[in-house]
């Protein structure tokens, strides 16, 4: 068994007994985008997260350690991703990467937004009469420290 066939049986089991993500997530006490994120493979969980996750959706007790070893993170399967939800992201970092890039360096200086020390959550609202998604990236700010010699180091002196 590994991670793509453990993500599989998730999916499918949850499908199967009429699970949300957010009903998962809400089992083990963590975020639902998180625990999203986490149960399609993308992140650690916990042993003991694992292992609930395990019995709420009876998995084989491999499963568990599975889900508690860090993971190959990232790397969709397509160069340009074909399913619409996942592409319209892939489009909206297209049009306004540059720009997010550059008021980031504007309002914070040389740095990035970090996707380790991150929140990520998705919610609701509704405008010109319609339902509009809310998606909120949530990240510390990471200032690029360069070397003050050719010595190396950085600017702090570590």
């Amino acid at each position: 068994m590994n991670r793509s066939d453990v993500t599989e049986l998730i999916v499918t089991t949850r499908i199967g007994r009429g699970l949300t993500w957010n009903a998962i997530a809400e089992h083990i006490g963590r975020p639902k985008v998180w625990t999203t994120a986490a149960l399609l493979g993308q992140h650690p969980l916990t042993p003991a997260d694992a292992a609930a996750v395990a019995a709420l959706l009876d998995l084989p007790d491999e499963a568990v350690p599975i889900l508690a070893t860090v993971p190959y993170r990232g790397g969709l399967p397509t160069a340009v991703p074909t399913d619409p939800t996942i592409y319209r992201f892939y489009e909206a970092l297209q049009v306004y990467g540059p720009a997010l890039k550059e008021l980031i360096h504007e309002e914070f200086g040389d740095g990035i937004m970090s996707a380790i020390n991150f929140r990520l959550d998705i919610g609701h609202t509704e405008h010109d009469g319609a339902e509009h998604v809310v998606v909120t990236f949530d990240g510390k700010f990471l200032p690029y420290a360069w070397p003050t010699d050719e010595g190396g180091g950085s600017q702090s002196g570590e």
